[in-house]
């Protein structure tokens, strides 16, 4: 009676105890790789060191930084200030390959964005955008906006966003409006 019974073979049964285990080690070995490519890849920005200075004759300007923390490579798309879409011909930028710890100039009446000196004891030249802005990974923008709309002497100590527009997402900033002259 014994000898009618049908089972697998010890190295039937060995083979099996082997291959099971190996293949759902690759399982997770797979879905641990796609996990952390899809993190990677991931587009993600600091902003800091965000400045409105408004003069008593009107003229102002904002400034914020702009770090890629991010796997990738990024495209501005667009900024807004006040909810205003600010035209590319008054955005000056400098690309920085460290990120800056002091805070950012107030430009005055005389600077030049040619040789600016943005931060205390750092002078750089600065590109006016024609359009979209590029950021590396690993990288820091400097943003300056000439006179952005609808900003007055009259919005000092009020918050004012600046929203900045990529191709994946928005990232929205408040800053309170600064008097830039001198007391």
């Amino acid at each position: 009676m014994i000898e009618s019974s049908k089972a697998l073979s010890a190295p039937v049964t060995s083979m099996i105890l082997l291959v099971v285990p190996v293949m759902l080690a690759g399982g997770v070995i797979m879905y641990a790789y796609q996990l952390t490519e899809m993190r990677i890849n991931v587009e993600v920005l600091r902003l800091s060191n965000q400045h409105i200075w408004v003069y008593d004759n009107g003229t102002s300007f904002a400034a914020f930084v702009i770090e890629n923390l991010g796997g990738r490579d990024i495209v501005i798309d667009k900024i807004y200030v006040r909810g205003v879409e600010v035209p590319w011909s008054t955005i000056y930028y400098f690309r920085n390959s460290s990120s800056i710890s002091t805070e950012l100039n107030c430009p005055n009446s005389t600077h030049s964005w040619s040789s600016f000196e943005y931060t205390k004891g750092k002078v750089a030249s600065f590109s006016v955008a024609d359009g979209e802005i590029t950021l590396a990974s690993g990288y820091t923008l400097i943003i300056f906006i000439e006179n952005p709309d609808n900003i007055s002497p009259n919005d000092v100590g009020t918050n004012v966003s600046i929203v900045i527009f990529t191709e994946n997402g928005q990232y929205y900033i408040e800053c309170i409006v600064k008097t830039a002259e001198a007391t």
